[in-house]
């Protein structure tokens, strides 16, 4: 089914500057948001100034809402896995500069422009990701980025190469820099960013590392 595009009097929402600059989105899905303070302010402290809860997380409204009003200026929070203009505006109500979804659903993106916050939507064909940057996305969330690998992103970009894409899903920590290479505009990063920190007792130690390897190699490629 074709995606209405935008009209002519919208204005698409741009990529903020916090993630032009530092290329990483950092992504949080956990049984509950108890540990996400903690884990926030170890991405911040390493480099992150963009990250997103999924709302799949139970408590994850609530959560953005609260880190939204205690993040330092020039970091960003956002929600993921958003699939209904109704979750739009509760994101936008409770602090959310971006959503993020699965799938590119026109509604969706349509609010999310209307509430001035940025709009990541999934897709994964050439015919999806134009339909969706068609709609008014800010980005387009290549998903599932790390299945389909960075030849098909290359090879999507040449015969579309305004739209920025956002590799996502199954992303490893060690490949940001070859994605960004091949003409990626981000990266989103979850589980293999976060590995056990969301969980209690879990590694914080291992996720700064990780969160430091990370920025610096994107830092390489901006």
């Amino acid at each position: 089914m074709a995606i209405p595009a935008a009209t002519s009097e919208w204005r698409r929402v741009p990529m903020s500057s916090a993630l032009v600059q530092t290329r990483i989105i950092a992504i949080l899905r956990a049984g509950d948001t108890s540990g996400s303070d903690a884990v926030v302010d170890t991405l911040i402290g390493n480099g992150v100034r963009c990250l997103g809860l999924t709302l799949t997380t139970p408590g994850a409204l609530s959560a953005v809402e609260r880190l939204a009003s205690r993040v330092p200026d020039g970091v960003e929070v956002g929600l993921g896995t958003v699939m209904t203009p109704d979750q739009v505006h509760r994101a936008a109500d409770a602090g959310a500069r971006f959503v993020m979804a699965p799938n590119a659903a026109a509604d969706v993106i349509h609010t999310a422009r209307s509430c001035g916050i940025a709009s990541y939507p999934g897709a994964m064909t050439p015919s999806e990701i134009h339909l969706a940057w068609r709609a008014g996305a800010t980005a387009v969330k290549l998903f599932p980025g790390g299945i389909l690998g960075t030849r098909y992103l290359a090879a999507v970009r040449e015969p579309l190469p305004d739209i920025p894409l956002i590799p996502t899903g199954s992303v490893r920590c060690g490949e940001a820099a070859d994605w960004l290479s091949a003409g990626a505009a981000a990266v989103g990063l979850g589980g293999a960013l976060l590995g056990d920190a969301m969980n209690p007792g879990g590694d914080l130690a291992a996720l700064a590392e990780r969160t430091r390897r990370v920025c610096e190699a994107a830092a390489l490629r901006t």
